[in-house]
């Protein structure tokens, strides 16, 4: 049943108190209100007009409880994945495995800008397999660690890291939630993606190559200090790997959502934990791991900002404005300028509805098109920090050093990175421009 409310007072309305609800999120720099508040208001306010205004029409109970719930699915499959992600983050920093890695790097004498590098390089190579949400929260506790209090290095490395992340999770069904969406529905083969990786790789080396001079050239202070992973780090480590292997393989053999394997994983780490609690010495108080404790340590704004997000554009959605920014791209001015547009819309709206749009529209285009609209909604969230789940989660884990107006100065340079990245992929398939 289609409906179209976009010209209502339902939709203009819906419509206006999104935009505001972003607008207190763009300005949580400097107001300090957390980014969920708003737009957890926003999902709620939005959902209760249009309910309000079929209030009288029975008919439509049913359509509005069937939209609603498939946006809790899809926020809830999200959660849960983020979930067990950050409790394994949280689990390995308690452990001390990031000081670790820290005193590994700075040891050696390396400088801010190679750390830079290094961070930049391991993250774009790593989240194809543990996805650039989870990659990009473990190496953001790196390079916090790394970088203890410098601030201008944080956060040009947060940016690099969500850049690297976004841009290395494009050519991977794995590696962005928007790239499974598409490999889920079976409009594009599994290694038909990694036709995008040389136009992944401009996009993430222009920009990293630009910050790397504003990074000041100095080396961090080398603690004397060794440090030590504390018991059962390790193992953690491991179970984190399988966590990732249970998850990518719940999908694709088993034909489950990849957070099953996740909460898999968190089953394994709540065992585990129990047996490092029996076997505790009272001798060693500090080695002490208490698992829900670093479950309950889980960056909950960020995963409450995600639930009001979805449903808020869920809403919108419902009332039929994203089938209309659909129709009048894709009809009006051709699949290549489409999908390019598309890529920046994903920057502010957030890249999962608007893929989820994308893919409900169903317009005739070929296997290229739909890797360059993968490219683009991978990518283009990197546009700004609210762009993508990484951004997103990267503000709440960096919260004083990675803002939303610390990430909009670079927002040229990394257009850059995404207009050479269209393309080199418009090159390479012969697309029409």
């Amino acid at each position: 049943m289609e409906i179209n409310l976009t010209t209502s007072y339902v939709g203009i309305l819906s419509l206006i108190i999104f935009v505001i609800a972003y607008a207190v999120v763009m300005a949580e720099e400097f107001s300090h209100l957390r980014k969920s508040k708003p737009v957890i208001i926003s999902a709620a306010v939005i959902w209760a007009i249009i309910a309000f205004n079929f209030a009288s029409d029975k008919t439509y109970a049913h359509e509005i409880e069937h939209a609603l719930e498939h946006n809790i699915l899809e926020f809830a499959e999200l959660f849960l994945f983020l979930l067990v992600a950050m409790t394994y983050i949280n689990s390995l920093e308690e452990r001390k495995v990031f000081d670790v890695v820290r005193y590994q790097l700075t040891s050696r004498g390396f400088s801010f800008r190679q750390l830079f590098i290094f961070t930049g390089i391991i993250t774009f190579f790593l989240s194809p397999i543990a996805d650039n949400l989870t990659t990009a929260l473990v190496m953001c506790s790196v390079l916090m660690a790394c970088g203890k209090g410098n601030t201008k290095f944080i956060s040009l490395g947060c940016i690099n890291i969500v850049v690297a992340a976004n841009a290395g999770g494009a050519f991977s069904p794995f590696g962005d939630i928007t790239t499974l969406m598409v490999w889920q529905a079976g409009i594009v083969e599994f290694f038909t993606f990694f036709k995008i990786f040389f136009p992944s790789v401009i996009n993430y080396v222009i920009p990293a190559t630009i910050m790397y001079f504003f990074i000041p050239n100095e080396k961090p202070e080398v603690s004397t200090d060794k440090v030590y992973i504390k018991r059962g780090g390790k193992l953690i480590i491991f179970l984190g790997l399988l966590t990732i292997f249970s998850a990518v393989n719940f999908h694709n053999f088993l034909h489950l959502p990849p957070m099953l394997g996740m909460m898999f994983g968190m089953g394994l780490l709540g065992l585990y934990s129990f047996y490092l609690k029996i076997s505790h010495e009272p001798s060693f108080e500090d080695q002490k791991f208490d698992f829900f404790r670093n479950v309950s340590k889980a960056e909950w704004d960020t995963l409450l900002f995600f639930f009001g997000v979805i449903l808020s554009v869920g809403g919108l959605g419902f009332i039929g404005y994203l089938s209309l920014v659909s129709e009048f791209l894709y009809d009006g001015l051709g699949a290549t300028m489409a999908n390019t547009i598309v890529g920046v819309l994903s920057a502010i709206v957030d890249n999962i509805p608007v893929m989820f749009a994308v893919i409900t529209m169903q317009p005739e285009m070929s296997t290229d098109q739909w890797l360059l609209v993968t490219l683009t909604t991978g990518v283009g969230g990197s546009l700004l920090s609210i762009g993508s789940a990484a951004g997103v989660a990267l503000m709440g884990q960096a919260r004083g050093y990675y803002t939303f107006f610390g990430h909009l100065k670079w927002t040229p340079v990394i257009f850059l990175g995404y207009i050479a990245s269209i393309y080199l992929h418009v090159l390479m398939a012969d697309l029409p421009l």
